[in-house]
């Protein structure tokens, strides 16, 4: 374990952050799970747009990388449409 101050700090910070990021990554992949369980579409589009900004949130927090992100919005997207 650390000696200085500033060092637990930063321990009990990344403990924290690491929490958050976990909370929020979960929270988006049960969500994304839950929109390709949708069959209807005007529901569909609703939820994109709200897990589509989760999904921007996590990159924006670098929890996941950006071109996963893109990728992950554009593979619902086209789910979205394919819906009759």
């Amino acid at each position: 374990m650390a000696n200085h101050k500033a060092t637990k700090k930063d321990v009990r910070q990344s403990r924290k952050r690491n929490e958050r990021n976990r909370y929020h990554g979960k929270t988006t992949r049960n969500a994304i799970r839950d929109l390709k369980a949708v069959t209807d579409k005007a529901a569909a589009e609703k939820d994109l747009a709200e897990v589509a900004s989760m999904i921007d949130k996590l990159a924006k927090r670098n929890v996941i990388h950006k071109n996963k992100a893109a990728n992950l919005k554009s593979k619902l997207a086209k789910r979205v449409q394919a819906l009759a």
